[in-house]
């Protein structure tokens, strides 16, 4: 899966933002599910359960370390990582590289402040999750994967608004999910 590509250039990354703001903004669709079940390692999912103790059921989050629980244990608004479809089709140019970002969800569905803000709720198949204040900004390993280049596009002021990188949120309501659900923002 981990094939080497050579990284887009900030232009490249740029002149992608254009279809990047054309994601719906109120109901899109799951485009991939996958599942961390050990470091680096990764399973793309047709289906998958969310619960609200474990996230993405068989995923690692809650055994990762987080520097920013009080406790130094997995933050629980950083159960769920969820990023642009588009977005990562842009950064990581083929679409086997994407599990490579390391998030759990891809959705076709405008990810920015404006659009889905902290607290807002997004029904996904029979799940509904949460939107968190936990910034999501990338880390070593998505420079290595994808450029510093792209490190610095999705952190960049605009990428920043639109939450290029993804954002992070926690599941309220469990259920199965499969890729092609509808993914809306709820009232």
């Amino acid at each position: 899966m981990e094939h080497q590509i050579t990284p887009l250039s900030m232009e490249a990354l740029e002149s992608g933002l254009p279809l990047v703001r054309q994601s719906p903004r109120d109901s899109g669709a799951l485009r991939l599910i996958v599942r961390r079940p050990a470091v680096n390692a990764r399973e793309v999912l047709t289906e998958g359960e969310l619960n609200v103790e474990d996230g993405l059921v068989g995923d690692t989050w809650r055994s990762r370390k987080s520097s920013r629980s009080a406790d130094g244990r997995a933050h629980p608004d950083m159960q769920l990582n969820i990023m642009n479809a588009r977005a990562v089709a842009l950064i990581a140019q083929q679409e086997d590289r994407w599990p490579l970002a390391g998030d759990q969800l891809y959705v076709d569905l405008d990810l920015s402040g404006e659009n889905v803000p902290p607290g807002t709720r997004l029904a996904i198949g029979e799940a509904t999750v949460v939107v968190t204040d936990q910034p999501h900004t990338g880390c070593a390993k998505f420079v290595a994967r994808f450029g510093l280049d792209a490190m610095k596009f999705v952190n960049s002021p605009v990428g920043r608004t639109l939450n290029l990188r993804g954002i992070n949120a926690r599941v309220v309501q469990g259920g199965t999910i499969r890729v092609g659900d509808v993914v809306r923002k709820l009232p």
